[in-house]
């Protein structure tokens, strides 16, 4: 029994990746070498503790040890940042599972990948890399190429801008491109979001001193307005006047002064929905719609994808320094198919942590990528016909094993997470669906 429980405490501290245990109280009972690396601790300050004793959290953030432990339902792929004894900031990306002894609960476990100094380049990171030129807009689709021309012609002019397009589809880029490549460059670039916009923004305030408005802040550059839909129509016939105007008028009844300041507004809906919704003042946009720039959706544009996949590696490769050459085959497919409701931002962050956990892989493959993207995926596909791709037909194990998975992912949908209504309704017991749901890391 001695010697089996020394093999057992050498293979865990020769696994590279940090484990740590905590019995049903939440005290450390494993805390292997790896883990203590990550976390700059011996093993006498943590062993026998509770965690909660040892390490601190951020406001409404828990530990997902003790999350698990309460919930018995595992927690996979989660980023968490925490504090060490010595108030050390860590960052692991963590797979934590419940440990059940004859149904019954009895603590939980953790692997956690150490990803603290790729946190801080993230973290760190200057603007030196953010897009300001129209060379360095991704894609040679139609629609990106109408965008990118009307961009050039608007450049140059002092009107005010509306720029149209779906979340995440790089309105914000094209903006900072419209500052950078116009008359106002030398000037700031004040970015404004229209959810938080209150009246002392529009026009200042004069207390003891002046605070100055938006147009003021940005007198001489540019001003954009993110959301102008979410912004009061109120405040959207107010800013129609500076417009129409080209002039500023403060809170003081006698003063006013020139607009100096080139103004672009987004919207992430179509200006005409957001119109007879009464989101969108009609006026306003009549006012700037020959200033309109329409940015495509990136399922409408899906032939760009290949490009801004290899942009985003080559990115990636250079803040990580890592040598990845190129998406696999079957991620290339699942890109395809896939209807990117979060559009480039959301291909950029699902490039951005795959490329994040590949070690020294030269190709992304799907098990790189996010668990919730492969399991939104595999939906869409389900519900697409089964031999919609000519001859490439997939084995039926690996199909059938993909339409269970999917099968249980809508189940637990269906019944909230309850882990228990679902595989009764599944006719089977819940230890069978915990395993099935841990086997198929089914992200809850």
């Amino acid at each position: 029994m001695k010697q089996s429980l020394f093999i057992y405490e050498k293979i865990i501290d020769a696994i590279d990746s940090g484990v740590h245990a905590i019995d049903s109280e939440g005290r450390t009972i494993i805390y292997n070498k790896k883990m203590r690396q990550i976390e700059g601790m011996e093993i006498s300050d943590v062993l026998d503790k509770n965690i909660l004793d040892v390490f601190k959290f951020h406001q409404f953030e828990e530990s997902t040890l003790m999350k698990v432990l309460n919930t018995g339902d595992p927690i996979l792929n989660v980023k968490q940042t925490y504090f060490n004894n010595k108030g050390h900031e860590i960052t692991t990306i963590n797979d934590t599972y419940p440990i059940f002894d004859n149904g019954r609960l009895i603590g939980a476990m953790e692997i956690a990948r150490d990803v603290t100094k790729l946190e801080r380049i993230m973290r760190n990171h200057t603007t030196s890399d953010h897009l300001q030129s129209f060379l360095n807009i991704i894609g040679t689709s139609r629609g990106i190429h109408q965008a990118i021309n009307q961009c050039r012609q608007l450049a140059s002019s002092e009107e005010a801008v509306l720029i149209s397009g779906e979340s995440g589809t790089g309105k914000s880029l094209f903006a900072s491109i419209l500052h950078h490549e116009g008359a106002n460059s030398s000037g700031p670039f004040i970015v404004q979001n229209c959810s938080s916009l209150d009246e002392s923004s529009f026009f200042g305030k004069k207390e003891d001193t002046h605070y100055p408005s938006m147009f003021e802040q940005a007198l001489g550059g540019t001003l954009l307005l993110e959301g102008i839909n979410s912004l009061s129509i109120q405040h959207q016939e107010k800013l129609l006047k500076v417009i129409q105007d080209n002039v500023i008028e403060s809170d003081d009844a006698n003063a006013s002064m020139p607009l100096e300041t080139r103004i672009i507004m987004t919207i992430n809906e179509d200006p005409i929905d957001s119109i007879s919704s009464g989101r969108l003042l009609k006026d306003l946009f009549y006012k700037v719609s020959p200033f309109t720039i329409f940015i495509p959706s990136l399922k409408d544009r899906k032939t760009d994808i290949p490009l801004l996949v290899q942009y985003f590696i080559s990115k990636y490769n250079e803040r990580f320094g890592l040598h990845v050459e190129k998406a696999s085959e079957e991620v290339s497919e699942l890109f395809e198919e896939y209807d990117w409701p979060g559009n480039v931002r959301e291909l950029e962050l699902i490039i951005e942590s795959g490329m994040s956990m590949m070690g020294a892989d030269s190709e992304i493959n799907p098990e790189h990528l996010p668990i919730y993207f492969r399991q939104r995926a595999l939906g869409e596909i389900q519900n697409s016909l089964i031999f919609d791709r000519g001859t490439d037909i997939k084995p039926l194990e690996q199909y059938i094993k993909e339409a269970e998975m999917y099968y249980i992912h809508k189940a637990l949908n269906h019944h909230g997470q309850n882990v228990t209504k679902t595989a009764k309704a599944l006719g089977m017991s819940r230890q069978n669906l915990q395993y099935r749901i841990r086997k198929y890391e089914i992200d809850r």
